[in-house]
């Protein structure tokens, strides 16, 4: 069984809103889809939100010890819960855009994290930080968005 296959399993079976998202009946061909009501985006949107206001509130030098441990644990089960809506997404085949962009937060949100603690200088730490809350409101947005046409093929997306 590969990693992904029982990352998202044990996620599966971890999180009921990821069974509530996975039982949504699939969109209509052609209508605009939004997930933005649906469980485990309203979960997503609510963590990313809680996270970057921590960020911000701690100002261009960050966190140390345990804060930022707890930081940590939060935002990578943030990252878990991108990736399995991904997954989700991918498995509906519907919403090419936001799937692929929950991808690359997914797999953004740790190497953010570890420019924050592997910053060398005051000013890379700020830097790193904004970044982090940058990449935090992102991950808010694009599930909140009003669903669009797909610039390249005039499909909605999101």
């Amino acid at each position: 069984m590969s990693c992904g296959i029982a990352i998202a399993v044990s996620l599966l079976l971890s999180d009921p809103n990821v069974a509530l998202a996975a039982a949504q009946p699939p969109a209509d061909a052609g209508a605009p889809v939004s997930v933005a009501g649906e469980p485990m985006f309203i979960d997503i949107v609510t963590r990313a939100s809680a996270l970057k206001a921590v960020v911000d509130a701690w100002g261009p030098t960050g966190a140390a010890g345990g804060d930022f441990e707890a930081f940590k644990a939060h935002a990578t089960a943030l990252s878990a819960m991108d990736m399995q809506a991904h997954l989700i997404l991918k498995e509906r085949g519907t919403d090419g855009d936001l799937k692929c962009i929950l991808r690359g937060i997914s797999e953004d949100i740790p190497v953010r994290i570890h420019a924050v603690e592997t910053a060398a200088s005051p000013e890379a730490r700020a830097v790193a930080l904004s970044e982090l809350s940058y990449l935090l409101n992102d991950n808010v947005e694009v599930i909140t968005a009003p669903p669009q046409p797909d610039a390249r093929s005039g499909v909605p997306t999101n």
